[in-house]
């Protein structure tokens, strides 16, 4: 059995205003980690993603789906 190592990163994302956003970043980020975790909070525009993609991978996505982000908090999981 092999283990991946994931990371907890949360970010904050201001262009993230409505269900519209969330979907389509959660499509974007399930597409780079199928087994990600992803919980949204739409009202503190933030997300967070439980992933074994690399931060700067989420970042890269994330912003070929249209939406800027900035790493808020990161950890090992």
């Amino acid at each position: 059995m092999i283990c991946k190592e994931t990371l907890m990163i949360k970010f904050a994302v201001p262009e993230m205003s409505c269900p519209h956003c969330r979907q389509s970043i959660e499509q974007a980020l399930t597409k780079l980690d199928p087994d990600a975790e992803i919980q949204t909070d739409l009202d503190a525009r933030t997300i967070c993603v439980e992933t074994a993609a690399s931060t700067a991978m989420v970042l890269s996505v994330l912003s070929q789906a249209g939406f800027a982000a900035n790493v808020a908090q990161q950890t090992s999981a």
